[in-house]
């Protein structure tokens, strides 16, 4: 019970969360004099994109430098959030595994 009982206080730590991954990339505005289609082309960037899931769909969004270190502290808090639940999950695996042999006499 312990164990869970620090499980439980560490899910309370998290903090704000979300979901998705954090890529640098470079791209094309596609204006015709600009650089990015010069022979050869000097694309824009890089610059920081968050891709996720909305409402199931793949959502890419281009966040700033200040977006992207507060975006990569709370796609880290989502990370530790999954683990801490998949540590619960057998934490209460264990508990209903006991409850199960206690009501069957120990069979």
């Amino acid at each position: 019970m312990a164990r869970d009982e620090a499980l439980a206080s560490q899910l309370a730590d998290v903090g704000v969360v979300a979901s998705g991954s954090l890529a640098r990339r470079s791209h094309r505005c596609g204006k015709p004099n600009s650089a990015c289609m010069a022979d050869p082309p000097r694309p824009h960037g890089p610059c920081w994109h968050l891709t996720a899931k909305v409402a199931s769909r793949t959502v890419n969004r281009r966040l700033s430098e200040d977006e992207a270190q507060a975006y990569s502290e709370w796609i880290a808090n989502d990370r530790h959030l999954r683990a801490l639940i998949d540590e619960r999950r057998g934490a209460a695996q264990e508990v209903i595994e006991l409850a199960l042999e206690s009501r069957n006499g120990g069979v």
